[in-house]
Protein backbone atom coordinates (compact mmCIF):
# COMPACT_ATOMS: atom_id res chain seq x y z
CA UNK A 1 0.00 0.00 0.00
CA UNK A 2 1.36 3.29 -1.16
CA UNK A 3 2.65 5.74 1.99
CA UNK A 4 1.51 9.51 2.61
CA UNK A 5 -1.84 8.68 0.77
CA UNK A 6 -4.89 9.96 2.73
CA UNK A 7 -7.48 9.05 -0.10
CA UNK A 8 -7.42 5.58 -1.01
CA UNK A 9 -9.28 4.83 -4.58
CA UNK A 10 -11.59 1.57 -4.64
CA UNK A 11 -13.22 1.37 -7.78
CA UNK A 12 -16.23 -0.96 -8.28
CA UNK A 13 -16.10 -3.46 -11.68
CA UNK A 14 -18.49 -1.73 -12.83
CA UNK A 15 -16.73 2.07 -12.33
CA UNK A 16 -13.47 0.33 -13.53
CA UNK A 17 -15.17 -0.58 -16.97
CA UNK A 18 -16.31 2.72 -17.43
CA UNK A 19 -13.29 4.33 -16.84
CA UNK A 20 -11.39 1.89 -19.30
CA UNK A 21 -14.27 2.34 -22.19
CA UNK A 22 -13.83 6.01 -21.30
CA UNK A 23 -10.15 5.93 -21.70
CA UNK A 24 -10.03 3.57 -24.62
CA UNK A 25 -12.47 5.39 -26.65
CA UNK A 26 -10.78 8.79 -26.54
CA UNK A 27 -14.01 11.10 -26.96
CA UNK A 28 -13.69 12.66 -24.19
CA UNK A 29 -11.72 15.95 -23.00
CA UNK A 30 -7.76 15.31 -22.25
CA UNK A 31 -8.50 16.65 -18.66
CA UNK A 32 -11.52 13.86 -18.12
CA UNK A 33 -9.40 11.07 -20.04
CA UNK A 34 -6.39 12.06 -17.77
CA UNK A 35 -8.49 12.09 -14.81
CA UNK A 36 -9.45 8.48 -15.80
CA UNK A 37 -5.95 7.68 -15.84
CA UNK A 38 -4.86 8.94 -12.32
CA UNK A 39 -8.28 6.44 -10.92
CA UNK A 40 -7.36 3.48 -12.65
CA UNK A 41 -3.59 3.28 -11.98
CA UNK A 42 -4.19 4.57 -8.07
CA UNK A 43 -7.18 2.28 -7.59
CA UNK A 44 -6.97 -0.07 -4.68
CA UNK A 45 -9.21 -2.78 -5.22
CA UNK A 46 -8.35 -6.25 -6.43
CA UNK A 47 -8.16 -5.08 -10.02
CA UNK A 48 -6.62 -1.88 -9.38
CA UNK A 49 -2.83 -1.71 -10.06
CA UNK A 50 -2.22 0.53 -6.96
CA UNK A 51 -0.02 3.26 -7.69
CA UNK A 52 1.33 5.75 -5.75
CA UNK A 53 1.17 9.33 -6.33
CA UNK A 54 4.86 9.24 -7.68
CA UNK A 55 5.01 6.51 -10.16
CA UNK A 56 1.51 8.11 -11.40
CA UNK A 57 2.73 11.83 -11.35
CA UNK A 58 5.85 10.37 -13.41
CA UNK A 59 3.90 8.40 -16.08
CA UNK A 60 1.26 10.98 -17.14
CA UNK A 61 3.51 14.26 -16.37
CA UNK A 62 1.62 15.69 -13.94
CA UNK A 63 1.26 17.26 -11.00
CA UNK A 64 1.36 15.78 -7.06
CA UNK A 65 -1.27 17.88 -6.31
CA UNK A 66 -3.48 17.36 -9.36
CA UNK A 67 -3.24 13.60 -8.22
CA UNK A 68 -4.13 14.23 -4.80
CA UNK A 69 -7.18 16.50 -6.12
CA UNK A 70 -8.79 13.78 -7.71
CA UNK A 71 -8.41 11.11 -5.17
CA UNK A 72 -9.87 13.69 -3.10
CA UNK A 73 -13.09 14.15 -5.15
CA UNK A 74 -13.41 10.65 -5.95
CA UNK A 75 -13.56 9.48 -2.33
CA UNK A 76 -15.26 12.49 -0.47
CA UNK A 77 -17.58 13.44 -3.98
CA UNK A 78 -18.37 10.40 -6.07
CA UNK A 79 -16.94 9.40 -9.41
CA UNK A 80 -18.82 12.06 -11.48
CA UNK A 81 -17.36 14.56 -9.41
CA UNK A 82 -13.59 13.10 -10.15
CA UNK A 83 -14.09 13.27 -13.63
CA UNK A 84 -15.57 16.90 -14.76
CA UNK A 85 -14.77 19.98 -14.35
CA UNK A 86 -16.51 21.92 -11.80
CA UNK A 87 -19.15 24.45 -13.35
CA UNK A 88 -17.88 28.07 -12.16
CA UNK A 89 -19.97 29.25 -9.03
CA UNK A 90 -18.98 32.92 -9.21
CA UNK A 91 -21.40 34.45 -11.62
CA UNK A 92 -21.57 38.28 -11.82
CA UNK A 93 -25.14 39.83 -11.55
CA UNK A 94 -25.79 43.22 -13.49
CA UNK A 95 -25.56 45.94 -11.08
CA UNK A 96 -27.63 48.21 -13.54
CA UNK A 97 -31.36 47.29 -14.98
CA UNK A 98 -31.88 48.93 -18.51
CA UNK A 99 -34.17 51.82 -16.48
CA UNK A 100 -30.97 52.40 -14.38
CA UNK A 101 -28.12 52.66 -17.13
CA UNK A 102 -30.53 54.84 -19.35
CA UNK A 103 -30.79 56.97 -16.23
CA UNK A 104 -26.86 57.14 -16.12
CA UNK A 105 -26.79 57.81 -19.62
CA UNK A 106 -28.80 60.73 -19.16
CA UNK A 107 -27.04 62.01 -15.99
CA UNK A 108 -24.23 61.30 -17.91
CA UNK A 109 -25.50 63.64 -21.28
CA UNK A 110 -26.81 66.70 -19.01
CA UNK A 111 -24.92 69.07 -18.01
CA UNK A 112 -22.24 69.03 -15.50
CA UNK A 113 -22.79 70.11 -11.70
CA UNK A 114 -21.97 73.83 -10.70
CA UNK A 115 -18.36 74.52 -10.18
CA UNK A 116 -17.41 71.94 -13.04
CA UNK A 117 -16.43 71.28 -16.45
CA UNK A 118 -17.40 67.81 -16.75
CA UNK A 119 -18.73 64.78 -14.97
CA UNK A 120 -16.68 62.37 -13.58
CA UNK A 121 -17.19 58.94 -12.75
CA UNK A 122 -17.24 59.79 -8.92
CA UNK A 123 -19.45 62.02 -9.46
CA UNK A 124 -22.48 60.05 -11.44
CA UNK A 125 -21.91 57.28 -8.93
CA UNK A 126 -22.74 59.88 -5.95
CA UNK A 127 -25.42 61.47 -8.47
CA UNK A 128 -27.08 58.13 -9.12
CA UNK A 129 -27.11 57.70 -5.37
CA UNK A 130 -28.41 60.52 -4.36
CA UNK A 131 -31.33 60.51 -6.66
CA UNK A 132 -31.99 57.11 -5.29
CA UNK A 133 -31.86 55.29 -8.63
CA UNK A 134 -29.53 52.71 -6.64
CA UNK A 135 -28.69 52.15 -2.83
CA UNK A 136 -24.73 52.18 -3.63
CA UNK A 137 -22.48 51.99 -6.85
CA UNK A 138 -18.80 52.38 -7.16
CA UNK A 139 -17.27 54.66 -10.08
CA UNK A 140 -16.39 51.18 -12.04
CA UNK A 141 -19.60 50.13 -12.37
CA UNK A 142 -20.33 53.35 -13.91
CA UNK A 143 -17.01 53.22 -16.43
CA UNK A 144 -17.80 49.87 -17.81
CA UNK A 145 -21.67 50.98 -18.00
CA UNK A 146 -21.19 53.68 -19.92
CA UNK A 147 -18.54 51.72 -22.04
CA UNK A 148 -20.80 49.42 -23.45
CA UNK A 149 -23.04 52.52 -24.48
CA UNK A 150 -22.15 53.78 -28.43
CA UNK A 151 -22.95 58.00 -27.05
CA UNK A 152 -19.85 59.67 -26.10
CA UNK A 153 -20.58 62.86 -23.16
CA UNK A 154 -16.74 63.98 -23.62
CA UNK A 155 -17.53 64.77 -27.19
CA UNK A 156 -18.61 67.58 -28.51
CA UNK A 157 -20.78 66.26 -31.74
CA UNK A 158 -22.55 62.93 -30.74
CA UNK A 159 -24.57 62.88 -33.78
Amino acid sequence: MPRNVRFIVRLTSTERQGLIALVTTGKRAASTIARARILLKADQGPEGEGWDDEQIAAAFDTSLSTIHRVRQAFVEEGLEEALYRKKPTGRQYRKLDGDQEARLIAIACSKAPEGRSRWTLRLLADKLVELQVVESIGPECVRTTLKKTTSSPGCRSTG
